[in-house]
């Protein structure tokens, strides 16, 4: 099925048609570039940022809402995802990530994005220093952070998950 906002090449502009495609199935085909179109989407990572000292998780306050939520941004073409995490971390906390690990995946069909979730283990917690983009933040004990995430959010899927496979 061709996607409303993805009907045109992204090459040349003429409209795609669907195409069989060996070992794919139906594909997004432009006749013009004689070139199969497969759908795009936005990735961004999503982080369970940890104090190394305490374990505790820090979430956020964002755009004038009033709920927590978790550290998160776009990765950057030709950029690594661990590389965004670290990133994504400085640019709104100024805190520097001293290791990373990889969690999971789910599509956030809202935003046609896949979300990459990681844990983020940080040194300086108490060097917090948000940027423009953080209303507000607070450290949570983990079951604290499992009680004041946003319910029902990616974000929560993603905390919970993680808390589920890593008790205290």
């Amino acid at each position: 099925m061709i996607l409303k906002d993805q009907a045109f090449c992204p090459a040349c502009g003429s409209a795609l048609v669907e195409r069989t495609l060996e070992g794919e199935g139906m594909v997004p085909y432009c006749g013009q570039c004689a070139a199969f179109r497969f759908p795009q989407y936005n990735v961004a990572v999503s982080m369970i940022v940890r104090d190394e000292a305490s374990g505790d998780i820090l979430l956020i306050q964002q755009y004038g809402r009033p709920f927590y939520i978790l550290v998160a941004g776009y990765v950057n073409r030709g950029e690594q995802a661990e590389h965004a995490v670290a990133r994504e971390i400085r640019e709104e906390t100024g805190m520097t990530v001293t290791r990373a690990r990889f969690n999971r995946t789910r599509f956030f069909e809202p935003s046609n994005t896949l979300m990459i979730n990681f844990t983020a283990y940080v040194s300086d917690a108490a060097g917090i220093d948000t940027n423009a983009e953080i209303d507000r933040y607070r450290w949570f004990s983990p079951d604290e952070a499992r009680k004041n995430i946003k319910p029902g959010s990616l974000a929560a899927e993603f905390l919970n998950a993680y808390l589920d496979e890593n008790p205290a």
